[in-house]
């Protein structure tokens, strides 16, 4: 007996053997066992995710001998012609392979006719939108008033392509794309029935494979099988995909996160050692990259992470600010697709990584830092250091007290000192000091910026304060109208400054001679700083 593929031994032959899809069989059930059937329907989905499968399984049920129903036998004469492919009234077409109009013509002369053997004649059309125009216009009215004998399947992975006539007179059903812990779960029954030894992990791999397709996972189970001789392990299947290690993934990240450069290019060399797919290594990346961030914003989430070790993964959300993360993925999406077009694959991988240092929201350039450093901070009053506090980093040096200092003079020039980067010194600038007591900060928050206000940003400005004033620091935010934060207060200057520079240009005498001269106005006036002046 010839070797029969995993995809078709293993097609469902009911119902409830289906494997996702649960929204389009209860509707089809539903109709089936209360006798409300349409006479067109229309299933669209991507490759693979059970479109012909379920009309199939929908004319066994209307042509099954014990009955109309929703669960046919599966061992009568009609339905074993149907699961055989021999049944003479289900006519399938591949209407890629006859798009005339004539094969069109020809194949609906027959419809008239009442079925041979079963219930209802039943037309299946596969691909239904590679149909040309005068095809479509063809069918357009055997398929608006069609005999009662007669029901049409149609499938079509692109829904677009179909005229508006045609899905005006069929019921759609979207089928969606699988996902990846479903087709894991199909994929380990099926070994299980097979008797064929896996790993949990090569299945998740080639599951991702699939990219939402059962068939497309099935198949690649087929070839992991020849592959691996028989068994189903990770090493094996990640060399046949051309996948890599995560371990390797991991590595760069972390030598992104610590912007070594000789550390990442090291990283690429060992890399290109496997001669990898860049653009799977991207999306590797990107897979990392979106857990590390669940891990930051929802850390609860990594829990039941079943592809990384969750310990790894929160690890690794400490090591990268979230702002960070975002840049890297944004960076890499970007970068896989324009990766084809780079001349040479390592080369362009290689720039998309150095790209995500060149653009870090903090690029630790210490001069650069020292040559935008504001003036010292005024502290309102001294900082106490109990015994009990723990050790911090030396403090820098500050300004004498001013006993003075309105609150929120101190944490403006705090804020200006501290020059926060990405999400947390935007929050800082939205905040304003309502109360100090020694390390004790109470600070009020603009609601319009509440959604910001995650842990980790908490703790990076908790942190920048211990560095910055040598002292443990608590932080208490409240939700509310700040009267005057930083934000608001580089706001005012911008407009006065704005409104010192309309007024000085308006009265330049060069520019109202260039007024008067050419019937000009002013539209705008952008001032300079003051090292452009």
């Amino acid at each position: 007996m010839s070797y029969q593929v995993l995809a078709r031994k293993w097609r469902p032959r009911n119902f409830h053997e289906l494997v996702g899809q649960e929204h389009v069989v209860r509707a089809l059930t539903n109709a089936l066992d209360r006798q409300r059937l349409h006479h067109a329907f229309l299933f669209t989905g991507t490759r693979g995710v059970g479109k012909t499968t379920i009309a199939r399984i929908f004319a066994k049920s209307l042509n099954c001998e014990t009955g109309i129903s929703s669960t046919p036998c599966g061992v009568c004469g009609a339905c074993q012609e149907i699961d055989a492919g021999r049944f003479m009234d289900l006519i399938e077409v591949d209407a890629a392979s006859r798009t005339k109009v004539e094969d069109t013509r020809d194949l609906l002369e027959n419809v008239q006719y009442a079925p041979s053997r079963g219930r209802f004649k039943v037309y299946l059309i596969d691909e239904v939108h590679m149909l040309s125009t005068h095809s479509f216009n063809a069918l357009l009215k055997t398929l608006e008033e069609p005999p009662p004998h007669v029901k049409f399947l149609l499938a079509t992975t692109d829904p677009q392509k179909l005229p508006v006539t045609i899905l005006s007179r069929c019921l759609q059903f979207s089928l969606k794309r699988l996902p990846v812990a479903l087709i894991v779960g199909q994929l380990a029954r099926v070994l299980d029935a097979e008797g064929i030894a896996y790993e949990a992990a090569a299945l998740r791999l080639l599951a991702r494979a699939g990219d939402g397709s059962m068939r497309d996972a099935l198949s690649l189970l087929d070839q992991a099988i020849a592959f691996g001789s028989g068994q189903i392990e990770v090493a094996a299947v990640g060399a046949m995909l051309g996948s890599i290690e995560r371990r390797r993934v991991i590595g760069l990240l972390e030598a992104l996160a610590a912007a070594d450069v000789p550390a990442v290019l090291a990283q690429v060399a060992a890399l290109d050692e496997q001669a990898p797919d860049y653009a799977v290594v991207l999306a590797e990346l990107l897979i990392l990259l979106q857990r590390v961030a669940l891990a930051q914003m929802a850390p609860a989430t990594v829990a039941d992470e079943a592809e990384f070790d969750p310990d790894e993964l929160r690890r690794l959300a400490t090591l990268l600010p979230a702002e960070d993360v975002q840049l890297f993925y944004q960076i890499a999406l970007l970068g896989r697709r324009d990766l084809p077009l780079a001349p040479e694959p390592r080369g362009g991988f290689e720039m998309v990584l150095l790209r995500m240092l060149c653009f870090r929201p903090d690029s630790g350039d210490e001069r650069n830092q020292s040559a935008r450093a504001p003036a010292p901070v005024p502290v309102a009053r001294p900082v106490a250091v109990t015994a009990a506090s723990a050790p911090v980093a030396a403090p820098r040096p500050v300004s004498p007290v001013v006993m003075d200092a309105t609150p929120e003079t101190v944490w403006h020039v705090l804020v200006a000192q501290l020059a926060l980067p990405g999400i947390a010194g935007q929050v800082a600038k939205n905040c304003a000091l309502l109360t100090r007591d020694g390390g004790h900060f109470e600070l009020a928050l603009e609601p319009g910026h509440k959604q910001m206000l995650t842990d980790s940003v908490k703790e990076r400005l908790r942190s920048a304060l211990e560095q910055h004033l040598g002292t443990p620091v608590q932080l208490k935010f409240q939700i509310g109208a700040a009267v005057l934060t930083p934000a608001r207060q580089e706001a005012h200057q911008q407009a006065r400054q704005q409104q010192a520079a309309a007024e000085r240009a308006a009265a330049d005498p060069h520019v109202r001679e260039m007024q008067n001269v050419f019937d000009a106005r002013i539209v705008s006036v952008q001032p300079l700083d003051d090292g452009e002046r």
